[in-house]
This record gives C-alpha cells, structure tokens and sequence, in this order.
C-alpha cells in the first residue's frame, strides 16, 4: 500500500515539474513584454537603461497604430458576433434535428481548420481580383468569418450536447412555439457557450495575419502594421508599449471569461442540467 501511495506521489511530483516547466516557458517571455515597455532604449537587451513612460506617449500620439487598433477591434466585433450566430445556428441544427447527410456537412464547414492560411489567402484573393471586389477590411472580415465559424460551431455544438432536451419538449408541451423555447430555454443555457464563442472568435479574428495581409487593401489591422514596423527599430519600443497594453487587458477579459463560465456551470450542476 505505501509502495503504490509513494508511486503515485512521484507521478504526481514528476507532473507537477513539468506543470511549471510548461507554464514557465510560455509565459516568463510574455512577460518580458510589459518589461521592456518601460525601458529608455530602444534596444531590447539587458541591462535595462532606465524607467521611462515614453514609447507610452509615442504610442497614443501615434495614429497609424491607433488606427490600425481602431480596425482590428472593429473588425473582430464583428465577425464574432457573425461568426457565433452562424455557429449557433448550425450546431442547433446538427444538434437538434437529422439532416440528410449530416457528416459530409459537417467536415465541409470545418475544412478551412485543415486548409493552410497561405493557401486559404491566396484562394481568397484571386477570387476578390475575379469578382472585382475591392481589397478592404470588408474581404478581410470575410476571410476571418470563414475561420472563426467553425470553431464558434465546436464550442457550440458542445454546449447544446451538455444539456438535456427534454427541457426544449416540455417547453414546447407548454405551448411556446420554437422562438420561444429558444429564447426562454436554450438560449440562457447555451450562453456560456455563446459568451465563450464570441471571446474566442474576436479572439482568432484580432491575431490572425496571413489572411488579413493577403487580403488587406489601405485599411490594415494591427498585426499587419506591426509586421511592418517591425523593419524600423526605432518603433520597436511603441510595439511593445501597446503589446503590453494588449497583455492586460486580455488577463482582464481571460479571468472575466473564466469566472463566468465556472459561473454558468455551477448554475448548471445546481439546476440539475
């Protein structure tokens, strides 16, 4: 008994090294980014010059990047909002009704997770030159709709899967009509689900550079115009400032995301659901 006690209190020793290891290497080089924002020199290396909020002001007096911001956070509001009601919409019916079919639709919604981004960019320009669509932040939102609706459909489709539908019949015994069960039902049940769909596509949306430089015609997004800073050393420094301002407010949002979902599946382990 302590032998089998003292082997699995290595295995779980062991694992947690590996935990830290793990952690230690993803995020200690994060955060070396709010670091060096703070650093007078444009030159990222130790030892650090001194404190200076500089590359701070550099960055809120400088408009392309601003702009540049303005148009990715637009532009990710959008599509996650499209993106969730078009994933929505398709894992309530994959999920709810028999399509004829049912697996070939499937893999051919999910297809652009397996299609290389150079290949998907490429396939979306030529089609936009053919068609004589102008290159603007409009193609670029249609290209990053194309990658987020599956996955906001993934993070659905598990959700409406984590329920019992029974609650959906008996809201129909009741009378109400397949709006109402929706909005009284499945709705308030699925919107972990829909709050987690939203993050992740604005998420995808706002990092996503292959499809956004193939596709981008005057009007960039941020990770575009960084991608071409980044041959100026001295703006190296206003990139990092805004990195920095970007790392904390995605902890903001991540631990906001978190806490409601450990929120919606506490209701749902008190609900019986």
């Amino acid at each position: 008994m302590s032998s089998v006690s003292s082997k699995q209190g290595s295995r779980f020793g062991a694992l947690g090294v590996y935990a830290v290891i793990y952690l230690a290497f993803i995020y200690i080089p994060v955060m070396f980014l709010p670091l060096f924002s703070f650093n007078d020199s444009i030159f990222i290396a130790f030892p650090l010059k001194g404190f200076t909020l500089e590359w701070y002001r550099q960055l809120a007096n400088s408009e392309g990047m601003l702009d540049a911001l303005y148009n990715s956070i637009k532009l990710g509001c959008v599509v996650s909002v499209l993106a969730t009601l078009l994933g929505t919409f398709a894992a309530k019916a994959v999920t709810r009704y028999r399509i004829p079919g049912r697996g070939p639709v499937i893999t051919f919604i999910m297809l652009p997770l397996v299609i290389p981004g150079i290949i998907m960019g490429i396939a979306l320009l030529v089609i936009a030159n053919m068609s004589g669509v102008g290159l603007s932040l409009f193609t670029i939102g249609l290209g990053h709709l194309m990658v987020s609706t599956p996955f906001a459909m993934l993070v659905m489709v598990s959700r409406l899967e984590g329920f019992d539908k029974n609650l959906e019949e008996a809201s129909k015994d009741l009378g109400d009509n397949p709006w109402a069960t929706f909005r009284r039902v499945t709705f308030p049940l699925a919107l972990p689900g829909i709050v987690a769909s939203l993050l992740l596509s604005f998420t995808i949306s706002f990092d996503e550079f292959i499809l956004a430089f193939f596709l981008a015609g005057t009007e960039t997004t941020l990770p575009v115009y960084i991608w071409g800073q980044l041959r100026f050393p001295t703006q190296l420094p206003t990139v990092l400032a805004l990195g920095a301002c970007i790392l904390m407010i995605s902890f903001v949002v991540v631990t906001f995301a978190e806490w409601y979902r450990r929120r919606g599946v506490q209701l749902k382990t008190n609900s019986g659901v």
